[in-house]
């Protein structure tokens, strides 16, 4: 059903997860800050708006599954799970510590409500085009979101997996791609172009729909679609920007990753930065 989003309440949410990715990656003193920024606003709409999911039951097995093929960005995915109650919020701190569940990327033999572990690129949408095909051979109303990185559209087994749910028409998989144009060296565009990136996915044989990746209601209206249209895999290109809501951070590539552990007064400004942030 098209249930319209309260897409004041989603920013909220945005907003404070934002606040949870800066202070977790402070306490870790490492990770990935500018694509977990960038993503969020997808990750907050499907979390807590269109998936079906129960964080008292993690395992149904009718619950739609989402997997972060871009697995450094784990922290915007944490952030989501511990928000939703998959487990409790003051884990987060415990980010990349050695016996916490919280990785720097996820695992889903550890982590509650990581329904796929990733890190290397490409495998996590690999293993998310197998997934929904085993979903779709038992007959089930499940879908699968799978979410990538621009830069990651370098990898050869993105496209692999992109033929192969092409043919066997999983129209039960929805892709979003965070095209946030940076990567660790510089811009995705200098290094190895992925554009036109719509083209490319639509001569792969996929429904494409392109965005504004920080417009909820646009992440809305393309997600609906993409729930009735019938024999093709979904593609949502979603045009965002690295570091989203934090100004000192957007569109600059020193923050694909964190070069130096953040001082507390570092997290401070950021956090000051952030448009109604609630600690």
């Amino acid at each position: 059903m098209n249930v319209e989003p309260d897409c004041d309440a989603l920013r909220a949410m945005a907003r404070l997860l934002r606040a949870d990715i800066i202070r977790m990656l402070g306490a870790a003193g490492s990770g990935h800050p500018g694509g977990s920024l960038s993503a969020i606003d997808m990750v907050a709409y499907l979390y807590f708006h269109r998936m079906r999911i129960n964080p008292n039951e993690p395992l149904w097995s009718g619950r739609d599954r989402f997997v972060l093929s871009k697995g450094h960005c784990a922290p915007a995915w944490y952030v989501a799970l511990a928000h939703r109650g998959y487990f409790p919020r003051e884990l987060l701190w415990t980010l990349r510590d050695i016996e916490s569940p919280l990785q720097g990327h996820p695992d889903m033999r550890k982590a509650m409500g990581v329904d796929m572990t990733t890190g290397s690129l490409g495998q996590g949408f690999s293993a998310a085009a197998g997934i929904t095909l085993g979903l779709k051979t038992q007959a089930s109303d499940a879908r699968v979101y799978a979410m990538l990185s621009d830069g990651e559209l370098q990898e050869g087994i993105v496209w692999e997996a992109a033929m192969a749910a092409a043919h066997f028409r999983l129209d039960n998989l929805i892709a979003l791609v965070d095209d946030n144009k940076l990567q660790t060296d510089g811009r995705t565009a200098d290094i190895m172009s992925p554009n036109p990136i719509a083209a490319k996915w639509r001569a792969f044989g996929w429904d494409v729909w392109e965005i504004d990746g920080h417009d909820l209601m646009a992440i809305h209206e393309a997600v609906e679609r993409c729930q009735t249209r019938q024999g093709k895999p979904h593609v949502i290109v979603a045009d965002t920007v690295k570091g989203k809501g934090v100004p000192s951070m957007e569109d600059q590539v020193d923050w694909h990753s964190l070069a130096r552990p953040l001082e507390p007064a570092q997290v401070d400004a950021f956090l000051a930065e952030l448009d109604g942030a609630k600690p």
